[in-house]
């Protein structure tokens, strides 16, 4: 794959340097700086330096101009050139002989030092003496298989090193005290310092020209076998690919990322990056190839010229014009070393910004998707190519010079549908990644209303996602462009966002309704109530609160029964007023007034007796009606009993009133025993309903929270109104022998053994009486269990009382007071706890003793 990375451009013309003398040769060439120095077959040095020219156009030239020529006085060429410049010295390797002379003038320095007996030189670019007026030289010598390390000055040398190699060495570069030599076989590193070698590969000098160059800190280029350029660093190993390059390779030169070699017809450039040859540059004759601080200078016999490298960004444009994204990428990541750090980072991003576009083009969306967020892409560069996805309030302008070719997405899909419905894809999830990330800062508007609308028009279940949360979409667009796709739905949710509650209800309204068509919800009228329920403006509550009891009562009651808590402890809408509002809704008052005392436990009479009132209006207009409501009146009539029983904040005699002449016998039971007129209730329950479970499980619930006594008493009200000697029904006999059977603890045995008929035989009764035996046995045990642990209780006190009254103190006329020593004369006395005895007097002195002192501050005891 070619890259123009190298323009040839002339030097120093023939004419220049030699005139019409045919037979001077050019032999070496040297350069630093401007200076450019020549060593001729002729044994001449030419000095000239060289101007480098831009044109208007950035065509490159160089004019040199000659300042002098020198002949060295030998009639032999001069085989090498080293610019020392720190010393102002060049050093001039001919007939075996290095020779010290001015760069400037060119004259031998006084002194005369040269070092003689060097076959080839070179220089230590990474020298060990820290001298900074002084170059270190190795010289592979004249003896054989020598190697000599020389520190040369303004104008003396002195031998540092002589070291001896396994073979004679053909040619040297250096690194510290590291040698990569070329032996006669092989190449191999040798630290000079000390004496250890390390083999790298074999070589045959006698057949190819070997080349050993330093390309940076201990790393070297070698000519291998198989036409590779191989690199090794002075550990012996290889940190990077070879390059392949001619069998027939006469130089190289680095110019980074690219080595450049030299064979008999060709310039050929390799990138180092990834190994492949970028650029063929026809050259016959040459013979010198060589690299000056980035400046590439190769020469034939006759001329000099020098290769200009292209600038690295050039070669990146270059590149991504032709679509050879990987290679340019490679490129600009070598690029970094060479380029100022924030020069690299803008250059870098660019690249990458276009390098994503151009696998975009491609739908290489996963590549294109890495190489904009590697590069940092502003967002709006890639919404811009869809038409009408930005704002029309969106002030962004393209990038200039652009990042890609095309004006929109119809030029780069060329008009293809299945190609446009991937690209507006791949944006839907490329906005969607990066609206929460650091790249939308700045422009959040622009990304979520281009979203909005890509959802909207693929009708995108994503959609409704987007303006439930935070979002920052822009309401005219957005709502128009929802419009035009006709998601009315979707645009309420945008109004609800924008804080247009009104817009967005008579949108969902209308949809309900049928004015508009939206199939988006089809349970948007629960969602509306639902809405509503949660709406903190309670006009739009009001207004709307109608339109949804008309549609359901029982749903649209909701608003007002499942409003948040804390809303409804602060009665932010009056409960007076909604019952008002409710009156033309019977079940949906009924649910409100159900909330009110059931769910919300209200302890309000008016609310209760209401909630009663409408319970008892609505069975009796069931059991008036003529259909079959037979399930809603048991419902109806079950929750009416549970508010009678339960709630004691209704008025009772209003209720009462309303039920006398009817059939709900139950409930006027259960309002008399509210009245405490339990004989009444429990008549209407064994006379009217000859229900006489009903009856005992009235007894039960009556007595609930109640002691002992009251219970006993409706229990035996209840066999009263059973045994009643005015009726003589069977049923009632039984009823009353299976009250006194199963509730026996309910009743005094000894008053109802007064009460019951003196016919009734002792079997009849015998459960009864089992329990009422076995009840009276177990109370007297208990009682007598009871007994005892109070005794034994009341002998644990005693025995505790016994053991506080402590041990018996004897005193005697023979004990004598521990402060003065004297013998007690009467009974009275003090006693210490640490159990010295002393006179009441003695005691009260401040001063006593410290042996009587007691160790403790409790009281004394006193006999």
């Amino acid at each position: 794959m070619s890259v123009k990375a190298f323009k040839l451009v002339s030097a120093v013309e023939r004419e220049m340097l030699m005139g019409d003398k045919n037979h001077i040769n050019i032999e070496c060439i040297e350069c630093c700086g401007k200076n450019l120095y020549i060593g001729t077959n002729d044994c001449f040095i030419y000095h000239f330096m060289l101007d480098e020219k831009v044109s208007t156009s950035g065509k490159i030239t160089f004019a040199a101009t000659k300042q002098l020529h020198k002949y060295l006085g030998f009639k032999k060429p001069v085989s090498e050139l080293k610019a020392a410049s720190a010393l102002t010295r060049l050093l001039v390797l001919c007939d075996n002989t290095i020779t010290l002379v001015n760069m400037m003038n060119l004259e031998p320095v006084p002194t005369g030092a040269r070092i003689k007996g060097a076959v080839t030189f070179t220089l230590n670019e990474n020298p060990v003496s820290g001298d900074p007026f002084c170059v270190e030289v190795c010289i592979i010598s004249v003896k054989r298989r020598t190697i000599q390390m020389f520190m040369v000055f303004e104008d003396r040398v002195q031998i540092v090193k002589e070291v001896v190699t396994p073979e004679q060495p053909c040619a040297v570069a250096v690194d510290g005290y590291y040698l990569c030599l070329a032996l006669t076989t092989q190449y191999i590193i040798l630290n000079y310092n000390t004496g250890i070698s390390q083999d790298l590969f074999p070589y045959c000098s006698d057949e190819k020209r070997p080349i050993v160059k330093r390309i940076g800190r201990q790393e070297f280029l070698l000519a291998g076998p198989g036409g590779l350029g191989m690199f090794a660093t002075v550990d012996g190993i290889s940190q990077r690919a070879p390059v392949h390059w001619s069998e027939n390779v006469i130089g190289a030169a680095l110019c980074f990322p690219y080595v450049v070699a030299l064979d008999e017809d060709f310039i050929t450039v390799h990138s180092m990056l990834d190994q492949q040859q970028k650029q063929t540059l026809p050259f016959k004759e040459g013979h010198i190839l060589q690299d000056f601080e980035g400046k590439v200078i190769v020469a034939t016999n006759k001329g000099v010229y020098i290769l200009v490298p292209l600038p690295l960004e050039k070669q990146i444009q270059d590149l991504l014009a032709s679509h050879r994204v990987e290679e340019a990428l490679v490129l600009a990541k070598g690029a970094r070393r060479n380029i100022p750090k924030e020069k690299f980072q803008v250059m870098y991003k660019r690249i990458l910004q276009q390098a994503g576009f151009i696998q975009f083009a491609q739908l290489q969306f996963l590549e294109a998707k890495e190489l904009f967020r590697s590069g940092q892409l502003d967002v709006r560069e890639l919404i811009s190519l869809y038409p009408f996805l930005l704002p029309t309030s969106s002030s962004f302008i393209r990038s200039h010079p652009p990042l890609h070719e095309y004006a929109d997405l119809n030029q780069l899909t060329q008009g293809d549908q299945e190609k446009m419905i991937k690209c507006k894809r791949f944006l839907m999830s490329y906005l969607n990644e990066v609206r929460s990330t650091e790249v939308a800062n700045g422009y959040k508007e622009d990304i979520d209303t281009a979203l909005l609308k890509l959802y909207a028009e693929a009708n995108h279940e994503s959609l409704l996602d987007l303006l439930v949360s935070e979002n920052f979409c822009l309401l005219t667009d957005s709502a128009a462009w929802l419009e035009k796709h006709k998601k009315y739905f979707a645009l309420g949710l945008l109004y609800h966002y924008n804080g247009q509650d009104a817009a967005a209800l008579q949108l969902w309204v209308q949809i309900v309704d049928g004015d508009i068509e939206d199939s988006t919800r089809s349970d948007l009228y629960e969602y509306v109530v639902d809405f509503l329920t949660f709406c903190s403006d309670q006009d739009l509550v009001w207004k709307y609160s109608e339109w949804v009891l008309q549609k359901n009562e029982e749903v649209g009651v909701q608003i007002f029964t499942k409003r948040p808590l804390e809303e409804q402890e602060k009665n932010n809408i009056n409960p007076d007023d909604i019952i008002s509002c409710l009156n033309k809704y019977p079940k949906a008052r009924i649910k409100y007034l159900e909330h009110l005392v059931l769910e919300r436990k209200i302890e309000k009479e008016k609310y209760h007796t209401h909630l009663a009132a409408l319970y008892l209006e609505a069975i009796l207009k069931l059991k008036s009606g003529t259909t079959d409501n037979c399930m809603e009146t048991i419902e109806l009539l079950l929750k009416l009993r549970s508010l009678l029983q339960k709630s004691d904040l209704y008025r009772i005699h209003f209720i009462l009133d309303k039920i006398r002449g009817t059939d709900l016998h139950m409930e006027s039971a259960i309002l008399y025993g509210k009245l405490e007129e339990h004989e009444k209730a429990l008549h209407i329950l064994v006379h009217e309903l000859k229900d006489f479970r009903a009856a005992e499980e009235y007894c039960i619930w009556n007595s609930e929270n109640r002691d002992l006594q009251y219970r006993r008493r409706l229990f035996h009200m209840l066999l009263s109104v059973y045994l009643n000697p005015d009726t003589s029904d069977c049923a009632l006999v039984m009823a009353a022998v299976d009250l006194l059977n199963n509730h026996a603890a309910e009743f005094d045995a000894a008053l109802v053994l007064q009460l019951v008929p003196d016919s009734w035989s002792v079997q009849l009764l015998s459960p009864f009486l089992a329990g009422a035996v076995r009840q009276s046995i177990h109370t007297k045990r208990m009682t007598q269990v009871a007994l005892g642990l109070a005794q034994a209780e009341n002998l644990i006190y005693k025995y505790e009382k016994v053991k506080h009254k402590g041990t018996p103190i004897l005193l005697s006329d023979k004990k004598v007071c521990q402060v003065c020593q004297n013998p007690f004369c009467e009974p009275a006395f003090v006693r210490y706890p640490n159990g010295g005895m002393v006179h009441t007097h003695c005691a009260a002195n401040r001063h006593l003793n410290s042996n009587v002192t007691p160790h403790s501050s409790s009281s004394s005891s006193e006999t």
